[in-house]
């Protein structure tokens, strides 16, 4: 562990609405500050595969119609961080039914293969300040992502919090909940031109943070506010659970999709690499 990194872990630190959808310039905001202790966190100091006692995998095609294959083989630890990469490839669908109406089974080949990595079963949190350094690469047909999900409930009715998305030249962070309809959510999104943000930003590693009370969740990319969604809001329509973020623990999910919102992936550069040098968790002592 490097000396930065130990201070980083060694020392409690501090400091810590418009309609969904709307575009709004990051705004660097100031609060009074509040004492956080850490409580979990991965540096990727250890080189090789994903710590397993932190991270499990998806594997296959999963959602959203996207064009990757998920599978373990495209994440590794080196050099202090964790490596997603996205690669062309070319080989038959393993799950492939050519009679079946599922876009996941019914394409006879894979194109693309990535990796998504999550601590879902294993670490879970409610409240606290989430913080992920990373370095993305802006280019059509990747959609990289930090985001939760509530432990143990069907979609949306535990939450999803999206601390950082990319695609179609924006950087977004957003919340949903459940709506009246089944798999259906409303959402509290934001997003912000990654050109606002300077030349070359994804040339650099950059600070996703979430702060999550009972009150609220603030999601900030280098210490500039992105959105804030207020939990007064955040009423599920339907299902045992009220409200996802008041009720639910939160697992975190660290990915790299191709196509689908991302966009058409055909001339983007391949392999394309996705990098997490640490993920942390404190919560208020």
């Amino acid at each position: 562990m490097n000396y930065l990194k130990f201070i980083a872990l060694a020392t409690v630190i501090a400091s810590c609405n418009s309609s969904a959808g709307d575009e709004v310039p990051a705004t660097p905001v100031e609060e009074k500050e509040k004492e956080y202790v850490l409580v979990w966190a991965d540096e990727f100091d250890v080189d090789g595969k994903p710590n397993p006692g932190n991270w499990k995998f998806e594997k296959g095609f999963k959602r959203n119609n996207e064009l990757q294959w998920y599978q373990e083989d495209n994440a590794i630890v080196s050099d202090g961080m964790l490596v997603i990469e996205g690669r062309r490839d070319t080989f038959p669908n393993p799950n492939y039914d050519q009679q079946s109406n599922n876009w996941k089974l019914n394409r006879d080949t894979v194109y693309y293969t990535s990796s998504s990595l999550n601590t879902g079963g294993l670490h879970s949190w409610q409240y606290g300040r989430f913080e992920i350094k990373a370095k993305i690469k802006a280019e059509k047909g990747l959609w990289p992502a930090i985001w939760t999900l509530g432990q143990g409930h069907e979609w949306p009715q535990g939450g999803e919090i999206d601390i950082m998305e990319y695609y179609s030249g924006k950087i977004l962070a957003n919340a949903a909940w459940a709506a009246s309809e089944r798999w259906k959510a409303k959402w509290d999104a934001k997003s912000i031109p990654i050109g606002n943000l300077g030349k070359n930003w994804d040339e650099e590693f950059h600070v996703w943070r979430m702060d999550w009370d009972e009150k609220s969740i603030k999601i900030y990319v280098d210490d500039q506010l992105l959105n804030t969604i207020e939990l007064n809001k955040t009423l599920n329509q339907r299902g045992k659970v009220r409200n996802p973020f008041r009720e639910t623990k939160h697992y975190i999910l660290l990915n790299l999709a191709i196509g689908s919102n991302g966009g058409d992936p055909s001339n983007t550069n391949f392999p394309s690499q996705y990098k997490i040098d640490y993920v942390r968790v404190y919560q208020l002592q």
